[in-house]
């Protein structure tokens, strides 16, 4: 079968392309490490064509891109759509590539204009777009350097919340005492040491800078600790992150969470701890199902 349109998300690190048929189905695939961050001004375009080239996509083949790419230091600046909004004000914003030979479509990103709790999104609303469709009212958790919590119902997301618990890990790890405690940041996971930070956390947010330096006293004056804090770094900012949606949302009885890999892991277990029932939806079907449905809006 023929390809209808090439779906792309492209981020700050990350670049990733899948061919879709008329059915959504995936024809093709590929991925890259040229994200928005490593490419200079101008070559957004021979980026994408050499990974078009390199699975075969025809000269004339449309593109719908989402993520960082549509941020203001990205190909095109896809200015943000306040909340509440839907799919469809999502996509009647795209903007077009306009100098480049190919039909290439970038969709916005979303803002939340509240006042005390300003808020962005890029990218993470066309995951939620492979959502909508879906009775009721929701809340979906989708972890990384930048977690978000979104209360989506049905197709429109109501408001969200983003907390910065990789990117705190990273810099505690790397930039604090805890440098010293923490030997290997991508180690193993400790399922009970992370488990008893999390709760730590979640039970007593308050506390949480006192238990950051507990993991560095704790292996400073119990040899057998060892040198490796990174399960318990992650339990406590994942109870802390935990702690603050749980307040935001007014508790959280049942989540979607969307994620892969070791960030499923860490919050199917931190989900099983906090008792929150969780339904397990895969990151990258949700964003080409998003993208898909972008496609079929703007192409049609």
């Amino acid at each position: 079968m023929s390809a209808f349109c090439a779906a792309v998300d492209w981020g700050t690190s990350s670049f990733r392309l899948w061919l879709l048929d008329s059915t959504g189905a995936v024809l093709a695939e590929c991925r890259g490490a040229e994200g928005m961050a490593t490419i200079a001004t101008g070559g957004f375009g021979p980026v994408l064509e050499a990974h078009l080239a390199a699975i075969g996509a025809a000269p004339d083949l449309p593109v719908i891109a989402c993520g960082m790419v549509g941020a203001r230091q990205g190909w095109i600046e896809a200015p943000y759509v306040d909340t509440p909004t839907t799919m469809a004000g999502i996509v009647i914003r795209a903007k077009r590539v306009s100098d480049h030979s190919r039909p290439v479509f970038v969709l916005p990103g979303v803002a939340q204009r509240t006042a005390g709790r300003p808020d962005l999104m890029r990218g993470e609303e066309t995951q939620l777009a492979g959502l909508s469709g879906r009775e009721g009212r929701r809340i979906v958790c989708l972890p990384g350097t930048h977690s978000k919590w979104v209360s989506l119902d049905g197709g429109q997301i109501e408001s969200f919340a983003t907390f910065m618990t990789g990117d705190l890990f990273a810099a505690i790890a790397a930039q604090t005492i805890l440098r010293h405690s923490v030997a290997e940041p991508q180690g193993p996971f400790d399922g009970g040491c992370f488990m008893a930070a999390f709760l730590a956390a979640l039970d007593r947010p308050g506390e949480v800078t006192n238990q950051l330096f507990a993991i560095r006293a704790g292996s400073m004056l119990d040899p057998a600790v060892g040198d490796d804090g990174g399960s318990a770094l992650s339990g406590l900012l994942v109870g802390l992150e935990f702690a603050g949606a749980i307040a935001r949302f007014k508790s959280v009885a049942a989540l979607t969470l969307v994620a892969a890999g070791r960030f499923r892991e860490i919050y199917l277990a931190a989900c099983e701890a906090a008792d929150i029932a969780v339904a397990v939806e895969d990151a990258d079907a949700l964003v080409r199902r998003g993208l898909f449905a972008a496609a079929t809006e703007i192409l049609s």
